[in-house]
């Protein structure tokens, strides 16, 4: 993650190699055609080429900026000896829109919400102000929004918010990310906890692990938050093994239930309305494109379909209602009853395989998902 793109690409490869080793021959001497799913933002030049703009996720190997990324795969492939080429370039969020397209031809955009969120959809060209007059045999193009950098002054923005961000490793960056993404929600909810520590003696003496960043991991926080035991056990448990607050009465273990609840309501609520703001830029939200969000009863609304992937989403029952819930919510149940959300599994690896298929020689209604 640190070092030299040549030591990180011939893992890649190696690690291919050992794959297909183990399901195939190596030696064969037909060309295979590759999907690489790259989950960074790209200045994408053609289907398969893009050149990195930057790093994220903790990646910080210097001498890959601006350099062309699936050719720097292509070169380790090389060397290794593997008889491939990177025939698509995507983004882990395309790949997911592409594997939800493939079982729902209604899916026009993906969104995943797991450790960090992002989200990409379907536009017209000529709607995209950046393609500067550049056309496509489809009319449209894939839009790798990298949302989870959005920012605007209307995010309801607290105080721990604020110093989650000054003290992450990437501060004034990834903005909407730290608001909604399985990455922070849980630390959200240990700053809220310390702060009552400190201000009160509701938990008893401050814990020194509550100022331990990221102890509180989401799942952790899940776990409380759904806990549906009459004494709250499982919240008990936690508070006691990771947060080293012991015999907190129940009305205390109440309030942590509640702000678990309130930190993920709001994550979702964002996350939900990130998805109909993709919905009103393309017309499906029932505006028939009207600014102001003003809805039209002689607009006939097509049945839309959004695929979602990431932990948060499918693993989380709390997160996933209330993000339904603030679809209902923003859209009206006329609309909303139109909108679909279809889970995908692994789109970043099958998606970008079904790419990759869609670009060669065969036909892709051949090809079998296994």
């Amino acid at each position: 993650m640190t070092g030299r793109s040549e030591d990180l690409f011939d893992f890649i490869a190696s690690s291919l190699y050992q794959f297909v080793e183990k399901n195939d021959s190596v030696q064969s001497p037909i060309t295979k055609l590759l999907g690489f799913t790259f989950s960074f933002p790209v200045k994408q030049t053609s289907v398969s080429s893009g050149v990195l703009i930057k790093w994220t996720k903790g990646f910080a190997i210097r001498d890959m900026a601006e350099k062309e990324v699936a050719g720097a795969l292509q070169q380790a492939l090389t060397r290794k000896g593997l008889n491939m080429r990177v025939s698509v370039l995507v983004n882990d969020t395309v790949g997911t829109l592409a594997l939800g397209h493939y079982h729902d031809a209604d899916t026009v955009a993906a969104v995943i919400i797991g450790t960090g969120t992002n989200a990409c959809y379907w536009e017209r060209t000529d709607a995209i102000i950046k393609c500067q007059g550049l056309l496509t045999t489809s009319g449209g193009m894939v839009v790798n929004m990298e949302w989870g950098n959005f920012w605007s002054s209307h995010l309801p923005r607290t105080s721990y918010d604020v110093k989650l961000d000054a003290e992450s490793p990437n501060p004034n960056d990834q903005g909407f990310e730290k608001m909604i993404s399985g990455m922070y929600l849980g630390d959200i909810v240990r700053r809220v906890i310390l702060r009552m520590s400190e201000e009160s003696d509701v938990f008893g003496p401050v814990s020194s692990r509550l100022y331990v960043p990221f102890t509180l991991r989401t799942p952790l926080m899940a776990a409380m938050h759904e806990d549906d035991s009459p004494e709250l056990t499982q919240v008990a448990r936690i508070l006691k093994d990771f947060l080293d607050i012991p015999d907190i009465p129940l009305k205390a273990r109440k309030l942590v239930v509640k702000i678990c609840d309130v930190v993920t309501r709001r994550a979702a609520r964002l996350a939900a309305a990130g998805i109909v703001g993709i919905l009103k830029k393309i017309g499906r939200d029932g505006s028939g494109g009207i600014t102001g969000g003003r809805s039209r009863s002689d607009i006939k609304m097509r049945r839309t379909a959004v695929a979602v992937e990431g932990s948060l989403y499918t693993q989380y029952t709390m997160f996933r209602e209330y993000l339904h819930e603030a679809l209902n919510e923003i859209l009206g149940e006329d609309i909303a009853r139109h909108v679909v959300i279809i889970v995908t599994e692994d789109g970043s690896g099958t998606g970008a395989a079904l790419l990759a298929a869609s670009h060669s020689s065969e036909n892709v209604n051949n090809i079998q998902l296994i």
